[in-house]
């Protein structure tokens, strides 16, 4: 089994996908304060035994590279144009509207939400150039602080 995580780089926060690359399924998905991105990747890798890592090649991602230097195993920077604009339109495909919702602006639905997760998830399907799907109903706006 191939695991990997992608990585939306930021000043802040990140966003962090793990997905199972031959079952084209996402497992985890959060968005976490950039200063405790470095820990969690090396416990996911204990845990998981993650076999790369794609980071986006936006705001910070040096810094994010940096700390990953514990990661033995291949470290990838991939580009990430446009994902932040387009992870408003992945999100309605992983969460489409149903019933009376259609009645009110798509936009409405994803205000204040932060899609740093599914950003991340762009990186990767643009990367493998596949889909990948929920393993389960993972909160996409989940924090880890």
């Amino acid at each position: 089994m191939a695991r990997v995580i992608s990585i939306d780089p930021g000043k802040n926060k990140c966003g962090l996908v793990l997905a199972e690359i031959s079952e084209k399924k996402v497992y985890e998905a959060i968005i976490l304060k950039s200063e405790l991105l470095g820990d969690y990747v090396r416990d996911l890798d204990n845990i998981e035994g993650i076999s790369k890592i794609i980071i986006g090649n936006g705001t910070t991602s040096k810094e994010i590279i940096e700390k990953m230097n514990f990661f033995k195993k291949e470290v990838i920077i991939f580009e990430e144009k446009n994902t932040t604009f387009r992870a408003k339109e992945r999100y309605f495909e992983l969460f489409p509207i149903s019933g009376l919702k259609f009645l009110i602006p798509r936009e409405v639905f994803i205000l204040n939400k932060n899609l740093d997760a599914i950003s991340a998830l762009i990186i990767l399907e643009d990367y493998y150039k596949k889909k990948f799907t929920l393993n389960q109903d993972i909160d996409f706006k989940t924090w880890l602080k």
